[in-house]
């Protein structure tokens, strides 16, 4: 089984290749362009159009919806496990970090949401998972209100820059090697 690289938009090309990421996950405002790291294929990169908001938005500004995290759950899905997958969003702080856990839930169902939250929150100490994506799949992959009570009992992260991708273990007990820092050398 292989891990999730979360990064902020300004280091994915970095992150995938220190990585050799193959699939990659792209949670952005509409409009908002970038460029795909060659690495990875076309047809192994989802983008999905959303702000990092927490109320239902307006003519401006879209709100993770359902449609999102159906997409971000087929998404995970289909990924082989073979690379690690590259997840990112404009700083790597909200919305990726959120998708990173419905990720790990929609692969591995049975792992424990405390569990998880307490990996995510070991892996990075500035991740604030977007709430209402949380609260989304929560409902979607039927976790009973676990992972909205367990991502608010991590809590805010600290303050962040918006340079600081980290590398999260998707499952509760797996063979890759311990959670470093995604900077380490």
């Amino acid at each position: 089984m292989s891990v999730i690289v979360v990064s902020p938009l300004a280091r994915i090309g970095e992150m995938a290749v220190r990585h050799g990421c193959r699939d990659m996950l792209s949670l952005m405002a509409v409009g908002h362009t970038f460029h795909r790291p060659g690495v990875i294929a076309a047809e192994r990169h989802l983008t999905l159009g959303l702000n990092d908001i927490t109320f239902a938005g307006n003519d401006r500004l879209i709100a993770p919806a359902e449609t999102h995290v159906e997409a971000i759950v087929t998404f995970a899905r289909a990924w082989q496990r073979e690379t690690p997958l590259l997840v990112h969003c404009w700083m790597g702080v909200s919305r990726s970090p959120a998708a990173a856990a419905i990720v790990a839930l929609a692969i591995a169902p049975d792992q424990d949401d405390e569990a998880l939250a307490d990996r995510l929150r070991a892996a990075s100490p500035f991740a604030t998972p977007n709430a209402r994506l949380i609260a989304i799949g929560d409902a979607m992959l039927g976790r009973g209100g676990r992972l909205v009570a367990a991502m608010k009992r991590i809590g805010r992260g600290r303050d962040a820059d918006g340079n600081t991708p980290f590398v999260f273990d998707p499952l509760p007990f797996s063979v890759t090697p311990p959670m470093v820092p995604a900077d380490a050398e």
